[in-house]
């Protein structure tokens, strides 16, 4: 099996299983986001997401304990902080695996010791 096979089947079966706990945690949940509070509704509802609380995507219990639905930019912020503490590995790597973070960087520039502060 060659390489982007392989990836491409990784990518269908986390697919696949995404669908199975989001549609369960759509159902369970209202629409709102629990970071923000957006509420969500018709083709706005593919921005929210669903985070596993641990972490861990392969925690699906059936009470849907371990998850919050979170709008995509809440979603990516709770990640980098997960990142930022410390913690990583597979999870964030899969997670990372879209190739975009709209928080990429982001701490950087909030740092205390940052050019622009040290202009004024």
């Amino acid at each position: 099996m060659k390489k982007t096979d392989a990836l491409d089947k990784m990518y269908r079966e986390l697919a696949e299983k995404e669908k199975s706990y989001r549609a369960r945690a759509l159902k369970m949940f209202p629409h709102v986001c629990g970071s923000c509070g957006r509420e969500f509704s018709g083709k706005g509802l593919k921005e929210l997401t669903v985070h596993h609380k641990d972490h861990n995507h392969d925690h699906n219990p059936p009470d849907g304990s371990n998850w919050e639905l979170l709008c995509i930019y809440c979603h990516d912020h709770e990640h980098e902080k997960h990142k930022m503490k410390g913690y990583g590995g597979a999870s964030d790597d899969a997670f990372k695996a879209g190739g975009f973070s709209a928080f990429d960087g982001l701490d950087a520039l909030l740092s205390p010791g940052s050019k622009d502060e040290d202009e004024e």
